[in-house]
């Protein structure tokens, strides 16, 4: 449909038919979302490559349903749907990009461990994963709050302000709770680690 068409039709091509399929699939009609994941995939496959998912978009497309289809309850009635759903996209575009410069950061490590005649020390990549995993054990066991944070603020590398709005809490509680999870994970880490 040309754009002069939808000019007609509100911005985006939203209807009232998109507020009767959100109140409908609120009310458990799983038909009537396939209907608004028909309506707007593709609007959402462009968003996620044009926000960086690049040959993911589909992937990150289909998370997106998933969790818009799951938030569904906390949906404002009578807002527009579209807009709502492109941001949950951009978002899991923007963690995918983040996720993909982390892995290739990790590959240059790893590359870089290569010397000696291109040789990797297998005990030193061993050792390696042996103190992730039990990182990884330790952030487990911490209170959710704690770990929401830390997983957002480093392992996610937002800043305070998208922490705070991904965790919707305030700016100053992000920064206070990052800090009292930061000393937590150190009382648990400095012993786990000595062994």
């Amino acid at each position: 449909m040309p754009l002069w068409d939808r000019v007609g039709r509100g911005v985006g091509g939203v209807t009232d038919e998109d507020d009767d399929l959100v109140a409908r699939s609120r009310a458990g009609d799983t038909a009537a979302f396939g209907d608004l994941v028909r309506r707007h995939h593709s609007a959402a496959c462009r968003m996620a490559v044009l926000a960086g998912a690049g040959s993911e978009a589909e992937d990150v497309t289909q998370e997106a349903f998933v969790r818009a289809y799951d938030a569904l309850f906390a949906f404002r009635p009578g807002a527009p749907f579209r807009p709502w759903l492109l941001r949950i996209v951009v978002n899991l575009a923007r963690n995918q990009a983040r996720s993909r410069a982390r892995r290739a950061g990790l590959v240059l490590r790893v590359a870089a461990m290569w010397e000696d005649g291109g040789v990797v020390d297998p005990q030193g990549v061993a050792v390696l994963a042996e103190r992730d995993r039990r990182l990884w054990a330790v952030l487990r066991s911490l209170p959710d709050k704690d770990r929401q944070v830390l997983g957002c603020r480093f392992l996610l590398e937002l800043t305070e302000s998208e922490t705070a709005d991904v965790l919707g809490w305030p700016r100053g509680s992000v920064k206070s709770r990052t800090a009292r999870a930061l000393a937590r994970l150190r009382a648990l880490v400095e012993p786990e680690m000595a062994r």
